[in-house]
């Protein structure tokens, strides 16, 4: 049966509308302050006494009209039960959502985090300690980049690709670089290492802009607006293909274990003085890096979502070495969860397989013995 034999009127009404009523909800563009920068000039002059009061840029929504929209959405017009479960588990998701987005900058965004993100477990602490108690490996001599250069080095690898992409400079940003929609913003003061902003390619463009460019080409927009909750697994996709590559440093996964720890403290203590010095003087992280770590998690009023990466990387690892449907996770927004599904639909033709692999997933690098150990030993 062909696509327009399959994606009846009352399905192509549903994804619309769907995709209408949500495509303005986005956390994490959300979540980025607009006085970054002065913020992390007062904290230092005041010498990490006087924590950040980020403020942010966000649309008003009308919540309970919204969720009506939402819940009024005719799912029960469709005739096929996976695509009926995927549509309600998006929608429910995405009503999570709006609470989520509605209380940034307040103190109910942390409880909103909690409810969608979750928090570290036993296990994953576990993992950020056996991580930074490893022995350091002898530096790395890379040249470092500065912003320009790690522009044209980003631009070069989307081109080689054949990615459709638009990249701009951002002054107001956290993270070294990201991806919203076709859009790769690389932060103006960011400096890395080459190794690293290989790794970054591999990072943002090999799996979130790759995700993004399959779920458009989609037939429909469901995997454009994304399965719930998959951060772990596109985060986890990402770091995995810096693995895959060859450009995964220990430095790197130490970052990653310090956000878990992170994002533990926040949570135990909600104070971003604390969490900063906890970094600072427990674990001997420079100044810029750990006002870096504290910001990413205190952002919004309390994100959660960084201790997902560990396991994120975990899950992913086992289901690239285990799941012959493996690169069904590229076709967009998916997750781990609901890749049965994911599968099944493409299986019946709803969907398609994804166009764009992620180069260091087609292409993997056989990693040495020590990295193959370090990234196997996370549980």
């Amino acid at each position: 049966m062909s696509f327009n034999e399959l994606i009846t009127a009352p399905l192509r009404r549903l994804d619309d509308g769907l995709y209408e009523l949500v495509k303005g909800i986005n956390i994490l563009d959300s979540v980025s302050p607009v006085n970054y920068r002065p913020e992390k000039v007062a904290f230092f002059e005041s010498n990490f006494s006087k924590s950040p009061d980020f403020l942010y840029s966000t649309q008003k929504v009308d919540s309970f009209c919204l969720k009506r929209s939402l819940f009024n959405l005719p799912v029960d017009e469709l005739a096929e039960d996976q695509l009926s479960q995927l549509y309600s588990e998006v929608i429910e998701s995405y009503v999570d959502k709006i609470d989520q987005y509605k209380s940034i900058g307040t103190p109910d965004f942390l409880y909103e985090s909690l409810r969608y993100y979750g928090e570290p477990s036993e296990k994953d602490i576990r993992n950020a300690n056996f991580i930074l108690h490893l022995p350091d490996l002898d530096p790395n001599d890379d040249r470092i980049l500065a912003s320009d250069e790690i522009v044209t080095r980003l631009e070069a690898f989307a081109q080689s690709e054949g990615y459709q992409y638009q990249i701009k400079l951002d002054d107001s940003m956290i993270a070294n670089a990201l991806v919203s929609g076709l859009t790769v913003k690389v932060n103006s003061a960011a400096q890395a290492s080459e190794t690293e902003v290989n790794a970054l390619a591999h990072h943002e463009l090999g799996v979130h802009l790759v995700t993004t460019l399959n779920a458009r080409s989609q037939p429909l927009k469901i995997l454009t607006m994304g399965c719930p909750v998959n951060t772990m697994t596109q985060e986890g996709l990402a770091i995995l293909s810096e693995y895959l590559a060859g450009c995964m440093t220990l430095p790197r996964l130490k970052v990653l274990a310090l956000r878990v720890l992170a994002v533990e403290s926040m949570i135990e203590e909600n104070d971003f003085k604390k969490t900063f010095l906890l970094l600072k003087e427990q674990h001997n992280v420079a100044d810029e890096q750990a006002f870096t770590i504290t910001a990413r998690v205190y952002r919004g009023g309390g994100l959660t979502k960084d201790y997902l990466y560990l396991q994120g990387l975990h899950q992913m690892l086992n289901a690239y070495e285990n799941r012959p449907d493996f690169n069904n996770l590229l076709s967009g927004k998916v997750s781990i969860e609901h890749l049965p599904v994911i599968t099944g639909l493409i299986d019946k033709g709803y969907l398609l397989k994804p166009e764009l692999i992620s180069p260091a997933i087609a292409h993997p690098v056989d990693n040495d013995a020590i990295q193959k150990f370090i990234t196997h030993a996370i549980k």
